[in-house]
């Protein structure tokens, strides 16, 4: 088998022995003895292929920043790898190659690591804002906390913890361990409020309930005197407006008992009021046959006889009795207006026979009278000057007085 020359990194003695030139050194790689030179060339130069591939991919890797750790220790593999590698090609490059990447890597490790520091800073700033969160809730007035929205506000902040926690960059243990006692001391004061807040309001509705326990045995007690117990049932029906929250399903079902007593006092009183309107029908009947009467005295003129026709129809009116419940504020309002109509007949009259106000008017008719008469004269005495502004200010000022009398009656 002869050499192989034209091949500048390696050769093929007549054993089929393969050597590969690495500087001004050459050393063996294997043997091949079986296959022409160029065969056994091509094997290892294939081994090489593989040996430039890998350091081709972490050169990829380090541009697309991958860990420098990862990096420096591939690095460190493939240096040794190609120290010894039984491969055919340009080894020397390949060091070069992977002695650059070492430059890399340093500078890999600065930007990672200023870039670890930004994420650590971010990420603590990010666990503070969730800090902050439950600490505001925690200072809130437990008397005016609306505690399931608190509850589930904490909760909420919580699952974000442990996502930050899950997902985010690993933090010093020091600030780590600080805001997490912050957090657990939040939640503590939280919790502590509730569990006091809770505790007051079943306070509270424990003794609301002892109130409206009493409050329904009373109205069920009223149930037999029937009608007769509602004025008794509405004074209790005030108590329980008094008497607080007992929960809302305690409330629920006291309130549909309490409700029902009253359900049962006020049918009963139904009951009464529709025999009572059976037996009243026949009153209603006969009152609207004096409304029929009285009614046209809505336009009468003569005071004496309709306040005498009035008198009569009131007192028959009481009479008669009670009417059915739903009809007595209607005619009850027709009769009204009745006497309305007539009490005005007798205040007109009074108007014109008070003997103080005809007195006032008898004197003011006198006097009217003297100042026509002097008017008249001035009214005269002007149309003989001929003095029309004269003629004209004496006719209107005797108009004027002349409809005053006129006015009263004179």
């Amino acid at each position: 088998m002869a050499e192989n020359a034209e091949n500048p990194w390696g050769r093929v003695d007549e054993t089929g022995t393969v050597y590969v030139r690495d500087g001004d050194s050459e050393r063996v790689v294997g043997q091949f003895p079986d296959a022409t030179p160029e065969e056994a060339l091509a094997y290892y130069a294939r081994k090489f292929a593989d040996l430039e591939g890998q350091v081709g991919l972490l050169e990829q890797r380090a541009r697309g920043g991958a860990p420098a750790a990862d990096v420096s220790k591939a690095v460190a593999k493939l240096s040794q790898s190609i120290a010894t590698a039984n491969a055919v090609g340009d080894l020397a490059s390949l060091r070069t190659r992977l002695e650059a990447l070492g430059g890399t890597v340093t500078q890999l490790n600065e930007q990672q690591a200023a870039e670890s520091k930004a994420a650590v800073e971010a990420a603590l700033a990010e666990r503070e804002a969730l800090v902050i969160e439950a600490e505001t809730l925690a200072a809130q007035d437990p008397a005016k906390a609306q505690w399931k929205n608190v509850t589930a506000a904490l909760d909420d902040i919580f699952a974000r913890w442990q996502k930050h926690q899950q997902e985010g960059p690993r933090l010093p243990k020091n600030e780590s361990n600080e805001l997490w006692k912050r957090f657990r001391a939040a939640r503590s004061t939280i919790e502590q409020h509730r569990r006091a807040f809770f505790a007051e309001l079943d306070s509270v509705h424990k003794e609301a309930r002892g109130r409206k326990e009493r409050l329904v045995e009373q109205a069920e007690a009223l149930v037999p005197r029937g009608h007769d117990g509602i004025p008794t049932y509405r004074a209790l029906l005030d108590d329980w407006k008094r008497a607080g929250r007992a929960g809302k399903k305690v409330d629920d079902a006291l309130w549909a008992r309490f409700k029902a007593a009253g359900d049962a006092l006020y049918a009963s009183k139904a009951q009464i009021d529709a025999q009572e309107n059976e037996e009243f029908q026949g009153n209603l009947e006969r009152k609207l046959a004096l409304l029929e009467e009285a009614e046209p005295l809505l336009k009468a003129t003569d005071r004496a006889s309709a306040r005498d026709k009035l008198t009569s129809i009131q007192r028959r009116w009481d009479e008669i009795g009670k009417v059915p419940r739903d009809q007595v504020r209607p005619i009850e309002d027709r009769l009204r207006k009745v006497e309305a109509a007539v009490r005005r007949l007798e205040e007109d009259h009074w108007q014109r026979t008070d003997p103080e106000k005809q007195a006032r008017a008898q004197g003011m008719t006198s006097q009217l009278t003297e100042l026509i008469a002097k008017l008249e004269s001035d009214l005269d005495s002007a149309r003989k000057s001929g003095d029309a502004r004269k003629i004209a200010a004496a006719e209107e000022a005797l108009e004027t007085r002349r409809a005053w009398l006129k006015a009263l009656g004179g």
